[in-house]
């Protein structure tokens, strides 16, 4: 890689979702060894119905173990990632936000 930051990085996790000319979905993810989340930023991209992406979360150790929140955090980003793209539309946004916001 040219990039050494990346080519160092613990994890690389990632998630696609590709609609093909036939109509049917064609996803997959990669956690990179960071247990379930690369299932986790999946589920994000069929919540949001996003459709021809791939979205990557970059994750370095820095010392500090982040216990479970680390989820919380890759999603974020993920979701900033894909709202930046334009792939989160208006409607995606108030669906998932609602199912997020329940106690």
């Amino acid at each position: 890689m040219r990039d050494r930051k990346i080519a160092q990085a613990t994890h690389n996790i990632l998630a696609y979702r590709i609609r093909l000319d036939n109509g049917s979905i064609c996803q997959d993810n990669d956690d990179d060894g960071e247990t379930a989340a690369g299932k986790r930023l999946g589920h994000l991209l069929q919540l949001v119905e996003a459709e021809n992406v791939v979205v990557v979360v970059t994750r370095w150790f820095g010392g500090t173990h982040l216990g479970p929140d680390r989820f919380k955090l890759i999603n974020n980003a993920a979701r900033q990632a894909l709202e930046a793209g334009g792939f989160i539309d208006d409607q995606a946004k108030s669906t998932t936000s609602k199912k997020t916001n329940r106690k």
